[in-house]
C-alpha cells in the first residue's frame, strides 16, 4: 500500500496507526515531500515498511516495491516451513506403513517442487485429496491458496461459472462480477476432484486453460492470465472413459503428466492399524476422553475389506466411539450389525446357479440395500442406520450395484 502523509481529513501517519490497530497486514510505503528524516522515522515507528521522499523517480518506486515483494515472499515461506515442521506426517493424515503408500509418498516428494499437472487416481475414500494437499504443502506454492472443487457436486449449468467466473449480467442472477476458482487459486494450487465427471463440453475449455494459462469469465470478451497449478483426481478409469468417448483424449494426456495411483485399503492392510490409532487419538482429543483400540480390535479391523477405504475406516471408529463409553474399543464395539438379509434359503433355491461365494454375497448385499431403501422410502441416511453401515459405504454400494 502506498500512502501519502499530507491528506485531507486524516493524515498518513494517523491512517497508518488506525490501520495497524484494526489488524491490517499489508506492507505500507509512506510518501511525503515534507519532514525529511524525522518523517521517515515517525512512519517507521507506526509500522511503515519504507519511506519515499518526494519528488522521486519511477525506478525508485519500482525498486522499493520489488524489495517489499521479496520481503513478503520470504515471510510467507518461513511461515509455511514452520507450519510444515509443526505438523508431522501422521497429523497430516499421511500414513505409509505399506510399500504401496511409501512409493506413492516418494512420488509426491519428487513432483511437489515442479509445476507439473498430476493425476491422482484411486477408489473413493483412498485419500486422494489428502495426497493433493500434501503436494501443495511441499511445493513452492505452499503459502498460497489451495482451492478444491468436486466436479460431480456442481450442476453442469453452474460449473463453468464456478471454474472460470462470470461478469455482471452474464445470466439471470449474475448481479456482480465474480472471480472463478482458477483466479482464486492463482499463485497456488487448484484440485479438480472427480474430473472424470466433468461434462464433455467443458473439457475443451479446461484443456485451453491448461495449455494457455488463460481464462475467460462467462459473458466476458477478454481473457485473463492465471497461474494455478492444477491437480486432478478421479475414481474412474479415465483410459476406459476415453475409449468410450466420454472423456477427451487430448485432455487425458494433458492432465496425466504424472500419475499417482492410490491402492484401496484392502491392498495395503499394513496401514490399517496405524490409521486406526491415528483416528482414535483424534477422537480422544475431540471427545475429551481416553480412547484406544485393543489388539483384538486392530486385528479385526485388518481383516475387513473396507469398500469405502480410509473414509469408511474412520467412520467406523467414530461410530464405535459414539455408541460406547468404553475407553478401549473391542471387536464387538467396532463391528456393525449384520446385514438384515435372509440369504440362506435364496442360496438353497439357486443351487449352483448362484456362482461363486463372492457373487452370492454381492447379490445378498444388493437385495438387502434395496429392501432397506424401500422400507425407508428412499431415505439413504435411515437406510444406512438400518443396515449398520456408514452413509458413505451405502453410497458406494448403491453406485457399485446400480441400485435405483
Amino acid at each position: 500500500m502506498l500512502c501519502d502523509v499530507r491528506m485531507p481529513e486524516m493524515d498518513g501517519l494517523t491512517f497508518l496507526r488506525t490501520y495497524r490497530q484494526r489488524g491490517g497486514g499489508a506492507l505500507v510505503i509512506v510518501m511525503s515531500a515534507y519532514g525529511g528524516e524525522d518523517a521517515a522515522i515517525a512512519a517507521m515507528k507506526e509500522g511503515a515498511y519504507d519511506y519515499l521522499p518526494k519528488p522521486f523517480r519511477p525506478d525508485e518506486v519500482v525498486l522499493t516495491l520489488r524489495k517489499a515483494e521479496e520481503r513478503e515472499r520470504l515471510r510467507q515461506e518461513v511461515a509455511g516451513l514452520k507450519a510444515q515442521l509443526a505438523a508431522g506426517p501422521a497429523e497430516r493424515g499421511l500414513i505409509a506403513a505399506s510399500v504401496a503408500m511409501q512409493q506413492a509418498l516418494a512420488l509426491v516428494a519428487r513432483v511437489a517442487e515442479h509445476n507439473t499437472t498430476v493425476l491422482i487416481t484411486g477408489e473413493s475414500g483412498t485419500g486422494k485429496e489428502v495426497i493433493a494437499r500434501a503436494i501443495h504443502r511441499a511445493s513452492p506454492r505452499a503459502t498460497r491458496a489451495f482451492v478444491g472443487i468436486n466436479c460431480a457436486a456442481i450442476p453442469e449449468n453452474l460449473l463453468e461459472s464456478e471454474l472460470f467466473g462470470h461478469v455482471r449480467g452474464a445470466f439471470t442472477g449474475a448481479t456482480a462480477d465474480k472471480a472463478g476458482l482458477f483466479e482464486q487459486a492463482s499463485g497456488g494450487t487448484l484440485l479438480l476432484d472427480e474430473i472424470g465427471e466433468l461434462p464433455f463440453g467443458l473439457q475443451a475449455k479446461l484443456l485451453r486453460v491448461l495449455q494457455e494459462s488463460e481464462i475467460r469469465r462467462v459473458g466476458d470478451q477478454k481473457t485473463r492470465r492465471v497461474d494455478a497449478r492444477v491437480l486432478a483426481a478421479t475414481a474412474r478409469d479415465l483410459e476406459a472413459e476415453v475409449r468410450a468417448g466420454r472423456f477427451r483424449e487430448d485432455l487425458f494426456y494433458r492432465i496425466n503428466v504424472v500419475a499417482i495411483v492410490l491402492p484401496p485399503l484392502r491392498e495395503r492392510r499394513q496401514d490399517i492399524a496405524p490409521l486406526a490409532r491415528l483416528f482414535a487419538d483424534r477422537l480422544a482429543k475431540r471427545f475429551a476422553r481416553p480412547l484406544a483400540i485393543s489388539d483384538a480390535g486392530l486385528k479385526w479391523l485388518e481383516e475387513q475389506d473396507w469398500p469405502g477405504n480410509v473414509r469408511e475406516l474412520e467412520n467406523a471408529i467414530e461410530r464405535a466411539a459414539v455408541l460406547t463409553n468404553h475407553e478401549i474399543l473391542s471387536p464387538a464395539d467396532l463391528q456393525s450389525e449384520p446385514l438384515p438379509s435372509p440369504i440362506s434359503h435364496d442360496l438353497g433355491d439357486k443351487g449352483e446357479e448362484s456362482g461363486t461365494l463372492r457373487e452370492a454375497v454381492e447379490d445378498a448385499e444388493r437385495r438387502a440395500i434395496a429392501d432397506a431403501l424401500k422400507a425407508t422410502d428412499g431415505n439413504r441416511r435411515e437406510a444406512a442406520k438400518r443396515l449398520g453401515v456408514s452413509l458413505r459405504t451405502l453410497f458406494y454400494k448403491i453406485e457399485r450395484y446400480g441400485i435405483q
